[in-house]
């Protein structure tokens, strides 16, 4: 059996290693903000000249190092690098842990374990900036219990790991029912290569088009504007101390739900117990557009997610639910909000010069071509089954989650033998 001992964190890793200096050879870089992930759920990196990149942009990172973001722990801005590119560049606002005499998975699961977290946010909130930010320095102190032998922690690293590498597989799964999705709806409600009575496309195959203020649209289409086929509602503002436990509100989506892949992202959930109108709570299968940016630099502005889920729950001020007058053009109007068409035209609706807002009255003019309700049902049949799948995926990565966060500490900690952890999720 393995021994374990505390040991400090400057024994077996460095912290910021490595920055951009003179000597660094790529002019184009794929930067990552602090913003840009959580929980070890990157998006898209920014690719940026780098003369044209924020003064922030200087962290160097390698493959197996852990990142954390120093302002704001409590809020899991970190991940783990597993594969990275020569020219990716980090905000300075993260911390760059990289291992030297220890299992590099190990220690990143030492070091985004809960306690961990709640230790780093603890010195944050003591220091004297005026938001909540611990010195990367400060990490060199801190003690790890650690395994003696690098089997050991192998071997609990990949129990661990294992639970991720089925999240990330699900993730990509849904990936590529998402871009399936929208291929359909561009083939058949962009292209308007739909199925005609004979199965055949409707406009290579001679289907009759009728000029439109949106250009030519099928025959028996009709231009109308958002606010005539659904309802809007602005979400609502809170105060601090109205956020609260999961035990004790209703789930309140905000910016955070809205990554820029165009997925929603749970984690995001914040809870809420102030209070609100019957008007304003979020039914199944409402669609959820953001409409505020948290930054220029993170543009969500625009973005859709449909909330799939049976429990009510409360928009923010930065959220507006979309309530479909017909019940067939939810699946419609969720991927028309995910069009470029859509998403170049709202601009016009935006204002804004550092935090971009999305005029609400402007959303419920624009126009879209809306189809038949025998194609918009045959839509709705055709793409939910895949809604279906990503959504069942969304849930079992859920209690993936759920049985990691569950594992780690014990297993960390060597509460908890290899040997008896069971990697059965429950639903």
């Amino acid at each position: 059996m393995s021994e374990w001992k505390k040991i400090k964190l400057s024994e077996i890793a460095s912290v910021n290693e490595l920055s951009v200096g003179k000597n660094f050879q790529f002019k184009s870089i794929e930067y990552i903000d602090t913003s840009s992930v959580t929980e070890n759920v990157f998006d898209l990196p920014q690719v940026l000249n780098l003369k044209d990149a924020p003064s922030r942009a200087k962290r160097l990172v390698k493959s197996g190092d852990t990142i954390i973001s120093t302002v704001r722990p409590i809020q899991k801005h970190f991940g783990f690098i597993s594969d990275c590119k020569p020219n990716t560049v980090l905000s300075t606002g993260f911390a760059v842990v990289s291992p030297k005499k220890v299992d590099p998975r190990f220690l990143y699961y030492f070091l985004t374990q809960d306690e961990t977290t709640q230790y780093l946010n603890t010195i944050a909130e003591g220091g004297t900036t005026t938001f909540p930010a611990f010195r990367a320095d400060e990490l060199n102190n801190l003690e790890i219990l650690l395994p003696d032998s690098i089997d050991t922690q192998k071997a609990i690293a990949e129990i661990l790991s294992s639970l991720d590498d089925k999240i990330e597989l699900n993730n990509k799964i849904n990936q590529e029912l998402e871009n399936l999705a929208q291929t359909l709806f561009k083939q058949w409600l962009i292209d308007f290569e739909f199925p005609n009575e004979n199965g055949e496309p409707y406009k290579s195959s001679g289907g009759e088009m009728i000029d439109s203020e949106l250009g030519e649209i099928p025959k028996g289409w009709e231009v109308q504007d958002l606010e005539s086929i659904a309802k809007l509602i602005r979400g609502i503002s809170y105060r601090k101390h109205e956020l609260v436990t999961k035990e004790e509100g209703l789930p309140f989506v905000n910016l955070k739900c809205f990554a820029l892949d165009g997925t929603f992202r749970q984690e995001g959930i914040k809870y809420y117990n102030g209070k609100f109108k019957d008007s304003n709570l979020i039914q199944s299968n409402d669609i959820l557009v953001a409409v505020t940016d948290l930054t220029q630099d993170r543009l969500v502005i625009g973005l859709p997610i449909i909330w799939q889920k049976n429990e009510l729950a409360l928009p923010s001020l930065d959220v507006c639910l979309i309530r479909p007058k017909n019940g067939n053009l939810k699946e419609y109007l969720y991927y028309e909000f995910k069009t470029h068409r859509y998403k170049s035209r709202i601009i016009e609706f935006a204002n804004g010069s550092t935090v971009l807002h999305l005029s609400v009255k402007g959303l419920e003019t624009y126009q879209l071509s809306v189809p038949t309700d025998s194609i918009l049902k045959k839509w709705s049949e055709l793409v939910n089954p895949i809604l279906t799948e990503i959504e069942n995926n969304i849930r079992l990565n859920q209690s993936l989650s759920s049985l990691r966060d569950t594992l780690l500490p014990k297993l960390i900690s060597g509460k908890l033998e290899v040997s008896e952890a069971s990697l059965e999720p429950t639903f």
